[in-house]
């Protein structure tokens, strides 16, 4: 018998949608389960994280993830990815190189962080660089689920990659362009004057009635993710 979303600590955000609050950095996960295939949004911030990610995605739908979006380079959402292996995975284009030479840094900010500093190293050795980069746009059929992938633009990071999931409502995983918990963090890799912009498109993508899944924070409508972008215009001096 399968567990509930609720059961496994997980929220049901929409039919077939569900998101996690992982502890520490309270940072998403979400899941979106077709026929025979499932989508999981970033994999947590080591390797102990991202299996406790993979088991319970396959106690909640009988079947293994096929599917891995991570919306930005950061460790708290990408460190847990090798515990996906065979599955196909998915970032911006333009970030290999922080997968690959950059991961000595992911690393170091793990730990400053935070992060056990052993469970850090570990995950930055076995950092899966992902196989497939989105320039544009990316349509996924999860058995009968469609979900498109979508490169914004620059903002939280230079390779923020949202995932828009068709529906009423439909949902929007923001990643950390939008954050609930906290105001929205702007470290050396941020482009800000490009992330109102891309807070722009993402409302275009999603709509009036969308719901907004951001990368750190409970979930949000419209309005919050257009006083955010007014916020972040304020902040950095850019003009609307």
């Amino acid at each position: 018998m399968r567990l509930t979303w609720e059961e496994l600590g997980w929220e049901r955000v929409a039919p077939g949608v569900g998101r996690r609050r992982l502890p520490d950095w309270d940072c998403t996960a979400g899941l979106v389960v077709g026929a025979g295939a499932a989508l999981m949004i970033d994999a947590g911030s080591s390797l102990a994280e991202g299996a406790r990610l993979r088991a319970e995605a396959r106690a909640l739908t009988g079947a293994r993830v096929t599917h891995v979006a991570l919306t930005h380079p950061h460790f708290d959402h990408v460190f847990g990815a090798a515990a996906f292996a065979g599955v196909e995975i998915f970032a911006a284009d333009g970030s290999p190189e922080v997968y690959g030479r950059g991961r000595e840094e992911l690393c170091a900010d793990a730990v400053r962080n935070g992060l056990d500093p052993r469970a850090a190293r570990e995950a930055a050795d076995t950092l899966v660089r992902p196989r497939r980069f989105v320039r544009g746009t990316w349509d996924l059929d999860l058995g009968g689920v469609e979900v498109r992938l979508v490169r914004t633009g620059e903002g939280h990071t230079g390779h923020d990659l949202v995932v828009v999931v068709p529906g009423d409502p439909a949902v929007v995983f923001c990643g950390d362009l939008v954050e609930e918990s906290g105001e929205p963090q702007a470290g050396p890799d941020a482009v800000p004057s490009r992330w109102p912009a891309a807070l722009d498109r993402l409302l275009a993508l999603g709509g009036e009635d969308a719901l907004y899944v951001p990368g750190h924070g409970a979930v949000v409508d419209a309005a919050f993710v257009r006083t955010q972008r007014d916020a972040l215009a304020g902040r950095f001096g850019v003009s609307l």
